[in-house]
């Protein structure tokens, strides 16, 4: 089969035929890949951003949000059969230990077992995961159009289920970086949050998106964003902050635009975060970082995305045309969320 293999820190995968996957254990599943999103994450692998805290062994296979139709089961899956269409947690949970017991699935005992960092990804024509990790999409979701909830919104419903004690009604909520990520959580605080949404990002197009996608204010990020904001909410700020982006002058201007007694949301990362610790004594500011969700996290996330509450703006590329969707990305002529589909 085809599948897009990075043999080199710092260079191109490069696409080749490599073994088809098959099942060896009775709770093993193989997908026939339908939609693998492309993620700044796997630049970021790519380039060796993780090399020095998670260990791999190359070549690997990237890709980690995947979707598909299942090929093949063990002999002990119930949960799904072959030919059902499937969504897949990127982390390989064992569902025993302590943490997969109370559901923490990215906090497994046995260590990250993530698809396309630590093991072969979807950017490929099959892929090799288990029954825990896969979630069987409800009919009229095509794999393709929701691949990168795998991940991205994944990532963006862990967030958002974090915020929700803080944004009832009169509440404010600022998302920063409003592109493959930042639009899904547009959509998740709408359908979920009474607040007033305020979206912030230096794109005009990425703004536009963001009000096609629900949001109450957009504000430009030109240096003054941290004041626009606290014009929108009478001078106190947002009760949470949502920050996509967490780098370059992102997290200055996050702090800036939260409330008193308000949180901020780390999902972006990349640079660093320096403020005095008085700045958030007294306010009495919380600072939350936040990573990949659960297993329940992704339950509720398709069934936002099965009643139309929450889309992704998706562009697709064949899987020879890696090389153009990683430049998109890489260029930022990617607005929303780019998929590979075999």
């Amino acid at each position: 089969m085809k599948a897009l293999r990075l043999h080199t820190y710092t260079q191109q995968p490069r696409l080749e035929d490599v073994a088809e996957p098959a099942v060896r254990g009775p709770h093993d599943v193989v997908v026939r890949v339908g939609g693998a999103g492309l993620c700044r994450t796997d630049l970021h692998i790519r380039d060796g951003w993780f090399a020095p805290a998670v260990p791999t062994e190359l070549p690997i296979t990237l890709g980690h949000e995947n979707t598909g139709w299942v090929h093949e089961i063990g002999p002990e899956v119930e949960n799904v059969a072959v030919g059902d269409a499937v969504i897949c947690h990127p982390q390989l949970s064992c569902g025993n230990c302590p943490a997969c017991r109370i559901g923490d699935d990215m906090r497994c005992a046995r260590g990250l077992r993530f698809s396309g960092l630590t093991r072969d990804g979807g950017f490929a024509e099959l892929l090799a995961t288990t029954d825990r990790a896969v979630l069987p999409l409800p009919a009229g979701l095509a794999p393709a159009d929701v691949a990168p909830h795998a991940d991205a919104g994944l990532t963006v419903i862990h967030v958002v289920r974090k915020a929700l004690p803080l944004l009832g009604p009169g509440t404010r909520a600022v998302v920063i970086g409003v592109g493959g990520l930042g639009h899904i959580a547009v959509q998740c605080l709408r359908a979920l949050t009474a607040a007033e949404i305020i979206a912030v990002d230096r794109d005009p197009d990425a703004l536009k998106l963001a009000g096609g996608c629900g949001a109450h204010h957009v504000v430009a990020a030109d240096g003054r964003e941290a004041d626009h904001v606290r014009d929108l909410t009478g001078g106190a700020g947002a009760e949470a902050v949502l920050d996509f982006v967490g780098e370059g002058d992102a997290p200055a201007a996050a702090l800036g635009m939260v409330r008193p007694r308000g949180t901020y949301f780390v999902v972006g990362y990349g640079g660093e975060l320096r403020v005095p610790t008085f700045a958030v004594v007294l306010p009495e500011i919380s600072i939350v970082g936040n990573a990949v969700g659960t297993h329940d996290d992704l339950r509720e996330l398709v069934a936002l995305a099965a009643t139309g509450a929450v889309q992704v703006h998706t562009r697709t590329y064949p899987l020879d045309a890696f090389a153009d969707a990683m430049a998109d990305l890489e260029q930022g002529r990617m607005h929303g969320r780019g998929v590979l589909v075999p």
